[in-house]
C-alpha cells in the first residue's frame, strides 16, 4: 500500500515539474519526491505491507 502511495506521489511530482506549475514552498516537486522516497523506504522495510484483518487459522 505504501508503494502505491509512493508511486502516486512520484507521478504528482513529475507533473508539477514537467508542467512547470508554480506552487508554494511546501509543495515543490522535490519535497513531494522526498515524501515518496520516504514511503518507498517504509514499504521496502516491510512496514504497512500486510493486512491486519482477523486470521482464520485453526
Amino acid at each position: 500500500m505504501l508503494g502505491i502511495a509512493a508511486a502516486v506521489l512520484f507521478f504528482i511530482a513529475f507533473l508539477i515539474n514537467a508542467a512547470d506549475i508554480s506552487t508554494n514552498d511546501v509543495f515543490t516537486s522535490s519535497n513531494i519526491m522526498l515524501i515518496g522516497l520516504a514511503l518507498l523506504a517504509l514499504h521496502i522495510a516491510g512496514i504497512g505491507n500486510r493486512w491486519s484483518g482477523p486470521s482464520r487459522r485453526r
